[in-house]
């Protein structure tokens, strides 16, 4: 007699995934030959999001917010090898890169900003300023 792994949500996962690549969902894994490591930060004023981005130029990165996401994507160029040695050996990642954020409902989408600088790309995604409560006068 011989054990099995009783793992109820299994198959929910597996008909996920399914459901997604049957309606062209995309996903960091799939859209990206790389996928660069981001820091996320929250003040009182806005959130700000920092990507490392080593090799790429501003020019080859967009940003976009639509429909309560934020979008980064770009590519880094391969340099070109010689292979004069017989040999290569590449650890440093080229193609296309793909990050996709929610955004909370306390962003501020008109007024986001990106900026690149020595391979550290920067977005800074302000926040709605609060609405005063105000006190509303009842008649009669």
């Amino acid at each position: 007699m011989s054990l099995v792994r009783y793992e109820p949500w299994g198959m929910l996962e597996q008909m996920r995934k399914e459901m997604d690549r049957m309606m062209g969902e995309e996903n960091a894994s799939t859209a990206s030959d790389w996928v660069p490591a981001v820091d996320i930060k929250e003040d009182q004023e806005c959130f700000t999001i920092t990507a490392d981005l080593p090799g790429v130029q501003g020019k080859d990165i967009e940003v976009h917010a639509e429909n309560g996401m934020l979008t980064i994507r770009g590519e880094r160029e391969s340099e070109k090898k010689d292979q004069h040695e017989g040999y290569k050996r590449i650890e440093r990642s080229y193609g296309s890169f793909f990050r996709r954020f929610t955004l909370p409902d306390t962003a501020d989408t008109d007024k986001i900003s990106a900026k690149a600088d020595n391979g550290v790309l920067t977005v800074t995604i302000p926040k709605h300023a609060k609405v005063q409560p105000r006190k509303i006068e009842v008649k009669g």
